[in-house]
């Protein structure tokens, strides 16, 4: 079987929370972009997850080609990384500076699938770091025509049919159906390996498959943006912190104090 793993490039979600709360966060001239020159990038989280449902996969003894797909340029260190981690193909979807909104993003992944052989199962993280919004996911699994289930912290396939494991608020639901099928993951399935040192050295050797927009047959009406960004504006933020003192009961006793203050309890 095939399965396709969609992976994005994100600032360091930690690295921006930091700046943030030292008020050293700027929004750049153009009013939507950040300036974040010095923020290190690295795959989404969620993404990452993605990736190592798929290998759980191929560790349950699920003989399976593993795809790691991704839009833009200069990103083969992220590709690589996946390649250490286990993908058997890599793929850089070059968007030649086209702006892409969730929609065209979706339909660019959809018309990869398709022009590359099809797959059996595409894996997206539940949602992107930067932007949260989790759209391109269930956007994808439309333009393909599948089935989709969201939030899954384990993932088992059978034959032709895929079991699924979600997280609700209500607890664990699983969820079974036919393949193909579109699986979003969540930060339920634990943490993710890391890559021994010989699968990095390894993973140098491989050269990613570059594709064009071109190839893929879209129009630029068809990838013309229907939601555009206008501007992004920086929380304000005010800490306040107050530090108890004495023994432990001293504190435990305060800190009541002051929720009973507050209206808390």
């Amino acid at each position: 079987m095939r399965i396709v793993v969609c992976v994005k490039e994100v600032l360091d979600p930690n690295a921006v929370n930091n700046l943030a709360l030292a008020g050293k966060l700027k929004i750049g001239a153009d009013g939507r972009t950040l300036e974040v020159a010095a923020v290190p990038r690295l795959i989404n989280g969620y993404d990452e997850q993605g990736m190592e449902i798929a290998l759980r996969i191929r560790d349950a003894g699920v003989a399976c080609r593993i795809v790691a797909v991704l839009i833009g340029p200069d990103q083969q260190a992220l590709l690589r990384h996946c390649a250490a981690l286990g993908a058997d193909e890599i793929v850089a979807i070059d968007p030649a500076r086209q702006s892409l909104d969730g929609e065209a993003v979706a339909k660019v992944l959809a018309a990869h699938v398709k022009c590359s052989g099809g797959a059996d199962l595409v894996l997206c993280g539940r949602q992107a770091s930067d932007d949260d919004q989790g759209v391109v996911p269930v956007l994808l699994a439309e333009k393909l025509g599948w089935p989709s289930v969201l939030f899954a912290r384990a993932v088992e396939v059978c034959g032709q049919s895929v079991s699924v494991t979600r997280v609700t608020t209500d607890g664990d639901e699983v969820v079974q159906g036919a393949l193909p099928a579109l699986v979003t993951v969540s930060n339920e399935v634990g943490v993710p390996r890391f890559p021994t040192a010989k699968a990095k050295m390894a993973a140098r050797k491989m050269a990613p498959v570059a594709v064009s927009l071109a190839s893929l047959g879209l129009s630029a009406a068809e990838l013309a943006p229907s939601v555009e960004l206008v501007r992004q504006q920086l929380p304000v933020l005010n800490g306040n912190c107050q530090l108890l003192q004495g023994s432990a009961a001293e504190v435990a006793r305060q800190l009541m104090d002051r929720l009973r203050a507050d209206g808390v309890v």
